[in-house]
Order: structure tokens, then C-alpha cells, then sequence
């Protein structure tokens, strides 16, 4: 792990790109400031020796999602959205691998499979619990997790709710490989080298290609399915779901 105390800290190393959240106290959940350093951390060109992206975490859990205490107490938000800081990830010219060492939710489960490959610890779970408390995912994000998980689990992910082991997220064929614990770093360094030391331009061309041909849903029309998240995100059951989250008690939903 690095020792950057930066809220996001960014190391590049030869071939390597380290790009380490470092929020354990809030389970690095994601506020303002980390989007946008996430996101300058992916824009722009590679240097030309580098050949691959890692994000880690520090701490017991990978990324909590979006940090729900900004929206709560009516904190402006920041100029970059979790959907631009995603986006810039999912285009990053050259491979990015997550090590999801604890768990990955709402945004950081998206977080993590933006990424083009997961090594995951098998204690860690992922999920998307927006259901649970009164939210729901923009077309931007349900897209990557239909594209990862396809329509069975991600039926199951986003209605329930609940949070899915890691091994059933490879099962699926949503994460790239499962680890122990104390073999996380290993199998996650095989795939970081394997990728480090491929030809950088096939590299390039192929990321280009795999992202291309899954940017054909953002021409489907979905504004009515826009309205219908806003609509979501801004009722009173939204309201009463985090601060129940916050309450640590259960919420209850009026459909208003």
C-alpha cells in the first residue's frame, strides 16, 4: 500500500500507475475532493513507459460509495460527477486493474467494475444497496453493471440490494479473480506484471475497441428513465432511507 498521505494519493513507478484512496476513517467513502482527484489522476495522456493503472484502497474496505453525509447536510457538490470520474476511468487509453481488498459499495462497486480487471479477497463483498435506502443508479451506472454482471444477477444486485460475496461476483464472470486474503497482493501483482509486459500499443487498440463496443446503450433514448431516477433521488423516502442508514435502524418507505 502507499504511504501517501494524500486523501487520493498517485504513484507512477516504470510501467505502473498506483492510484491509492486513502479515506479508511470514512471508509473511503467518496465526497467532492476525491472525485475530482480521481479523476485528474485518469486524464490526460500516460507517459509513455507506463503500461498499466492499479487502484487500491487503504484500510478494511475498498470504497463505501458516494459519502451520503455531503448530500445530508446539503454540502455543495463538486465539479466532477461520479459518472465523469468513472468515465474517465472506463477510457483510460491504457488497462486499469482494482484490488479490492474489503468491500465495494454503490459506487465503489462501480468503482471497481469500471475497472477492466477485479482481483478481489474473497471476505469482500459487492453491491449496490440503493434500493434499500430510497435511491437508484443513473443509465450510466446501471449500464456497466448490466455490461459486467448481465441481466439475471443484475436484477438480483440492484432490487435487492443485499451484498454479494465476492466468489459469486466471479462466478458470474462480473470479477476478473478471487483471492485469499494473504494472496491478494500475489494474484494481483501476475496480472499487473502479465499486463505491464504486453506490447503497449495492442494494449491501447484493444481497450479502445472493448470500450467502443459497449458505448452503442448511451444512443438508446432514456430521458424518461432519467426522470424516473431524479424522481427517486429527490422523494422523501430518499430522505428517510439515509437517514435511516445514519440511524442505523430500518427505513420506512411511504412511496412519496
Amino acid at each position: 500500500m502507499s504511504g501517501n498521505t494524500e486523501i487520493v494519493g498517485v504513484e507512477v513507478s516504470g510501467a505502473v500507475r498506483t492510484v491509492t484512496l486513502n479515506r479508511p476513517e470514512k471508509r473511503n467513502a467518496l465526497n467532492s475532493e476525491m472525485l475530482e482527484r480521481l479523476y485528474a489522476a485518469f486524464s490526460g495522456e500516460p507517459a509513455a513507459e507506463e503500461r498499466v493503472a492499479v487502484i487500491r484502497a487503504e484500510g478494511p474496505v475498498f470504497c463505501a460509495g458516494l459519502d451520503l453525509r455531503e448530500r445530508e447536510e446539503g454540502l455543495p457538490g463538486g465539479e466532477v460527477s461520479i459518472e465523469q470520474m468513472l468515465d474517465a476511468i472506463q477510457h483510460w487509453p491504457l488497462p486499469v486493474v482494482a484490488v479490492v481488498q474489503g468491500d465495494a459499495i454503490a459506487g465503489g462497486n462501480e468503482l471497481a467494475l469500471h475497472c477492466d480487471f477485479v482481483v478481489a479477497s474473497v471476505e469482500a463483498k459487492f453491491g449496490m444497496s440503493l434500493a434499500q435506502i430510497g435511491l437508484a443508479p443513473s443509465w450510466f451506472l446501471a449500464k456497466k453493471l448490466l455490461e459486467t454482471a448481465g441481466p439475471v444477477a443484475s436484477r438480483e444486485i440492484l432490487l435487492l440490494g443485499d451484498r454479494v460475496p465476492a466468489w459469486r461476483m466471479h462466478e458470474i464472470g462480473a470479477i476478473a479473480r478471487v483471492a485469499e486474503p494473504e494472496s491478494l497482493d500475489e494474484a494481483a501483482e501476475a496480472v499487473i506484471d502479465r499486463l505491464a509486459r504486453n506490447a503497449p500499443l495492442s494494449l491501447k487498440a484493444m481497450k479502445a475497441l472493448l470500450v467502443r463496443e459497449m458505448d452503442f446503450r448511451d444512443q438508446i433514448e432514456h430521458k424518461d428513465v432519467d426522470d424516473l431516477v431524479q424522481q427517486a433521488r429527490a422523494s422523501q423516502d430518499a430522505k428517510e432511507g439515509i437517514r435511516a442508514l445514519f440511524e442505523r435502524r430500518p427505513a420506512e418507505f411511504r412511496g412519496e
